[in-house]
């Protein structure tokens, strides 16, 4: 097994464009339906009766829970969705059709299921805390009737639709016959199918586009301990030759979530760290991943834009109580924010510096090396770096701090301190990572890096590179980049003075 592993490059623009097109999308949801129930209330003392909490009741709250759920959210990022179900002829079931209703963007083909109960699921909470859940449910197969009217109105949602998402809560719905028969019609059209699985038998939904387990999940599935990234990735790969699937995107709860496809030499992976701040409440956080995933992709994203966009969509829901929602506004909001705070994790120390570039080699990355004040960003700044990128698979820059700027340019400069010159470098799509250092030459940072390429501009020649001798005699080389005629900082400054 060939496996490579990828630090995903953020690309908000990219990402923000997904997000544009939600609204012109419509994903098909199907799976297994339910009634959440929230009681809200305080606890104060302790019941004389037994040591459990007693809860002071303040209000209740019905929201619509499985793939329930996950279309509420495909109508809260914008898209449309076209909910499948089966409920049961019951009050719940009635429930589950009245809190539909309410939702503008939800076009529901319900199938009521004589011989089932619709099931519920009643969550106590105080405060932030939820105390206990008590589920009522029955798991039973679906009637041939159902079985029949559900496959018949899938194939005609299907069409038209973007992507289709499965939602498997082991409660009857997504039978095997279902699945086979929901699966192949959607191959046969080109439509993506995307699976959240509760079976531990992964090749019942083979032929899926994108299976998204998590850790528990994945290891029942396997029998493959998943405690690390690499036994991830190895339970990962066993779980994608069992299911036939093109990927399977694996979500790890507070490491983030991994994402594992078939490329052409092997399997390649991505790791997405995780992006919540505060942890209130993870029911629900899958269906809104899932929900996420189907409308990125039937929005045009490939799947590792799909897999960002649904971490930063993770990291906001769990942030909130209940079976909550994710809106537009938040999801872009998250982005740009993960967009800084990529930048700022950029600059590093030296010896942090040390630890990530040993990571890169270890992944046979080549690392490449350029320095400079970089006070104004100018188009020949981006020309230098833009040919440095292209010279390595990750490039280092060093960054003279102010201290040395004033030694080497005067006590006018910089224009800018030296954390804003670093951010603003840092927030660069050719720039991996940036280093402030304070000595007059970068000798001493050269020697710690042990870089594979030396970058300049085309006015050193290699003997006056500082480095030069140092990054030869290990074996690696110079390039001396073309330089944009009457771009530099001086000009730009003289010319802002005109």
């Amino acid at each position: 097994m060939t496996v490579s592993s990828t630090d995903p490059v953020l690309d908000v623009p990219a990402e923000l464009d997904v997000i544009g097109r939600f609204s012109e999308a419509r994903v098909v949801c199907l799976g297994d339906i339910m009634l959440d129930r929230y009681v809200y209330g305080s606890v104060d003392r302790i019941s004389p009766e037994a040591p459990i909490p007693v809860i002071a009741v303040e209000r209740e709250a019905a929201m619509l829970g499985g793939v329930g759920n996950v279309a509420r959210n495909v109508a809260a990022l914008g898209g449309a969705a076209s909910l499948l179900a089966t409920i049961g002829d019951d009050e719940p079931g009635r429930e589950v059709v009245r809190l539909i209703s309410q939702e503008d963007r939800i076009d529901p083909d319900l199938i009521t299921d004589m011989g089932r109960a619709t099931t519920v699921k009643t969550r106590f909470i105080a405060g932030s805390q939820q105390l206990l859940r008590a589920d009522q449910e029955v798991a039973l197969p679906l009637s041939k009737e159902s079985v029949d009217g559900i496959v018949e109105a899938a194939r005609a949602e299907m069409e038209g639709a973007g992507a289709i998402v499965l939602s498997d809560y082991a409660k009857g719905c997504l039978s095997d016959n279902v699945l086979q028969a929901i699966i192949g019609a959607a191959r046969a059209m080109g439509l993506p199918v995307i699976v959240d699985p509760k079976s531990t038998d992964f090749s019942r939904y083979s032929g899926a586009t994108l299976i998204k387990p998590n850790l528990k999940e994945l290891a029942l599935a396997t029998g493959m301990p998943c405690e690390t990234d690499a036994e991830v990735m190895d339970a990962a790969h066993e779980a994608l030759q069992h299911a036939n699937a093109d990927a399977i995107l694996v979500t790890r709860s507070q490491a983030g979530m991994t994402l594992v496809t078939r490329g052409k030499d092997g399997l390649e992976a991505a790791h997405f760290p995780a992006q919540a701040l505060e942890v209130f409440d993870v029911s629900g956080a899958g269906d809104t991943v899932l929900a996420t995933l189907g409308l990125a992709i039937a929005s045009g994203a490939d799947l590792v834009q799909a897999a960002s966009i649904a971490n930063a969509t993770a990291g906001l829901v769990v942030a909130k109580v209940g079976t909550a929602v994710v809106y537009p506004n938040e999801l872009t909001r998250a982005l740009h924010t993960a967009d800084v705070t990529k930048a700022d994790q950029k600059v590093c120390s030296v010896s942090e510096a040390s630890d990530v570039t040993a990571r890169w080699r270890a992944q046979g990355q080549s690392i490449g090396f350029t320095n400079g004040c970089f006070d104004l960003i100018h188009p020949g700044h981006l020309s230098l770096l833009r040919q440095a990128r292209a010279e390595c698979d990750r490039l280092v820059v060093g960054l003279n701090s102010d201290s040395s700027v004033k030694a080497l340019k005067g006590e006018t400069r910089p224009l800018q301190g030296e954390m804003a010159r670093a951010l603003v470098l840092a927030s660069l799509e050719d720039v991996d990572m940036v280093i402030i250092f304070s000595d007059e030459t970068p000798v001493e940072l050269i020697k710690a890096l042990k870089p594979d390429v030396l970058v300049k501009g085309a006015d050193y020649t290699v003997e006056t590179v500082v480095g030069a001798d140092i990054v030869q005699a290990a074996g690696g080389r110079v390039v001396l980049a073309e330089l944009v005629p009457d771009e530099s900082t001086t000009r730009t400054i003289e010319r802002l003075k005109a």
